[in-house]
């Protein structure tokens, strides 16, 4: 697992999980349980975090955590290691009690929140511990909906507050939303990811890549390349149009041949988009993600032998890297 998210700011949402090394139990008994909530109501306290959702499974806890202060780094080394400490010293051991780093994504609160609260609760039945989430002891479920008593420092309010001013009738409707992922098979929000670690629509995600433009991002992020600022396909053709003085039209035709245009848009969009080999193949009329890569290296290699080429290139080079 890579290390932790990078991105950080006041007000950021992520779903945190974390996992036992080689998938051991980090919960042993209910002591160590409670003791886990113990740390998270700690780092509640101090850090001023809000908890809106959590989960503790056997080897792996799930938090939907917002940080108001933008210190995710602190606190999560925080968490882990006090547990950690407690864990090692409870049972007489030593070294790692997770495996390598959490895994943290960072989600726009309006779109995704409520679903992937939903989500994070249903961990105990997809699992088959339980038949109802509510029959779980150790998720924020059975609070949200009445069942338990409330947690202080669970954030109940924003999800709730989607049902109306009424708590009782809230926690109902948010029982019957719940519910219904017990007979349908919803689909796992994180399906939506982008990047791997962003979930979000264009204009969350145009925001996040605008707020790292210019900062250096950990290259154990994975597909960093996607979240940096790049330049759209779009905007590269266009470029390479006008330089080659061409009908963007034509450089879209995948059955015109030795088409020195589409091969350049190909390879500049392969080498600075940042999209995937697939995705670069269906802005260029669908071809195969093995396709661009062999244009692209079958380019490279005529800009070595042509000099006047290569100067061209240069010249978009510098216009779409800007």
């Amino acid at each position: 697992m890579g290390r932790p998210l990078r991105i950080e700011y006041p007000g950021a949402l992520y779903h945190i999980t974390s996992r036992g090394n080689e998938r051991k139990s980090i919960f042993v008994d209910d002591a160590d349980r409670f003791k886990f909530l113990e740390i998270l109501k700690d780092y509640h306290d101090r850090y001023s975090i809000l908890i809106h959702s959590f989960v503790l499974m056997d080897n792996h806890y799930h938090l939907i955590l917002e940080t108001p202060k933008g210190n995710l780094l602190k606190v999560m080394h925080g968490i882990n290691g006090s547990y950690t400490g407690y864990f090692n010293r409870k049972y007489e051991r030593s070294g790692h009690l997770f495996q390598g780093r959490y895994k943290g994504i960072l989600i726009e609160k309006d779109a995704y929140l409520l679903q992937l609260s939903r989500y994070v609760h249903m961990n105990p039945v997809r699992a088959k511990i339980v038949e109802k989430p509510e029959r779980y002891r150790w998720s924020s479920y059975p609070s949200y909906i009445g069942k338990e008593k409330e947690y202080k420092w669970v954030e109940y309010s924003w999800i709730l507050s989607k049902y109306g001013n009424n708590r009782e009738t809230a926690r109902k409707k948010y029982r019957e939303y719940t519910k219904e992922s017990l007979n349908t098979d919803i689909e796992n929000p994180a399906k939506n990811l982008y990047g791997q670690i962003i979930l979000g629509g264009d204009e969350f995600i145009e925001k996040i890549r605008n707020m790292l433009k210019g900062k250096s991002i950990s290259k154990e992020i994975a597909e960093r390349k996607r979240i940096l600022k790049s330049p759209s396909p779009e905007y590269i053709i266009k470029k390479v149009a006008d330089v080659f003085g061409v009908d963007r039209d034509l450089i879209n035709d995948k059955n015109i041949r030795n088409n020195a245009a589409r091969k350049a848009a190909i390879y500049l969009a392969h080498r600075y988009s940042g999209l995937s080999n697939e995705e670069v193949g269906k802005m260029f009329g669908g071809i195969h993600y093995s396709s661009v890569s062999k244009v692209s290296a079958r380019f490279e290699d005529e800009l070595g032998n042509n000099k006047k080429l290569a100067k061209v290139i240069k010249e978009i080079e510098s216009i779409v890297k800007t």
